[in-house]
């Protein structure tokens, strides 16, 4: 007979105690929108014949580096710092466009858009809160041939 009751206290106190266990977990909440900042670039070609191209990125109507431009040889690997670390924000399921551009020295300006890394707005919405994704991609064109691999670091907020 006790065992009965025993069997039967102890189911009850681990029902009670299962639901209180589920609620305290707290579930992840996914990103409503994502900070983007420039993670990497590298030189793969260039487009100038002299071997270096002065470069800079257009990002949401902003020119990185604010002044100057920064100069890559092909091989060369360059940082956020090297280009003012542009950063953009996906909103409202808007994709943001790094553009790199090619610029002509003394008179710097927007110079000849050479193609964009893309970070799309579908992959921030996969992110929960904080998660970071890296997305790659390649700037390519001919005329003369150039290529340079950008990487972009999403994270969510």
């Amino acid at each position: 007979m006790r065992s009965h009751k025993l069997i039967a206290a102890l189911t009850l106190a681990l029902g009670l105690a299962a639901p209180a266990a589920l609620v305290a977990s707290p579930a992840t909440a996914l990103a409503s929108s994502c900070r983007v900042e420039l993670h990497d670039i590298d030189a793969d070609n260039v487009v100038e014949r002299d071997g270096r191209d002065e470069l800079r990125f257009l990002v949401q109507g902003n020119l990185f580096p604010r002044n100057g431009a920064h100069n890559m040889q092909s091989g060369d690997d360059a940082n956020p710092s090297d280009f003012g670390d542009p950063t953009g924000a996906i909103n409202n399921g808007q994709d943001v466009f790094f553009n790199l551009r090619e610029v002509e020295r003394p008179v710097l300006g927007r110079g000849d858009s050479l193609g964009s890394a893309i970070a799309e707005a579908a992959t921030c919405a996969g992110l929960d809160v904080n998660e970071t994704h890296i997305d790659t991609d390649i700037i390519s064109g001919s005329n003369p041939d150039y290529s340079y691999t950008v990487k972009l670091k999403l994270t969510g907020q």
